[in-house]
């Protein structure tokens, strides 16, 4: 199925890595959303759980691994193009994982990252539904213990 103009929804994947007070961003390198700050993440793959997805996207666009993950929520991307035709539609599935050491570097789609503590989401431009993720990441990671899950 196309990513542009889809016939149905995909399912998208996002990762909220939480470090201290900061969050990682990264600057998507490649449309839907061309330049925005954003979580790392992107599509589902066929046969490939969705924790699996998560951590393979994480992976590809910083380098990084973590340790327990646990699904924080969802956001629905609709994008639409100028004629009102749905261009892009995902149901993104967010995880919430702590920080647990290496250093984070661009790869595959992501062209900057940064670590970025929620007073300067507005410098980041960082979408509502970006901050409401992170709210709701906050809130799920209280229950990851390092020897659980």
């Amino acid at each position: 199925m196309s990513r542009e103009f889809p016939t149905a929804p995909r399912v998208g994947i996002g990762v909220v890595v939480l470090r201290g007070d900061a969050v990682l961003l990264i600057r998507r390198g490649r449309p839907p959303g061309l330049g925005q700050w954003s979580l790392p993440g992107g599509g589902q793959e066929l046969g490939e759980t969705a924790e699996a997805a998560a951590r393979r996207e994480l992976r590809e666009e910083t380098g990084l691994t973590v340790g327990a993950m646990v699904l924080a929520g969802y956001a629905d991307q609709i994008h639409h193009d100028d004629e009102g035709r749905v261009q892009f539609h995902y149901t993104v599935l967010d995880f919430a994982a702590r920080y647990c050491g290496g250093e984070a570097l661009c790869g595959d789609d992501a062209a900057a990252l940064a670590w970025v503590e929620d007073a300067a989401f507005d410098h980041y431009q960082v979408a509502p539904a970006v901050r409401r993720m992170v709210r709701q990441a906050r809130n799920a990671i209280r229950y990851i213990h390092d020897s659980s899950i």
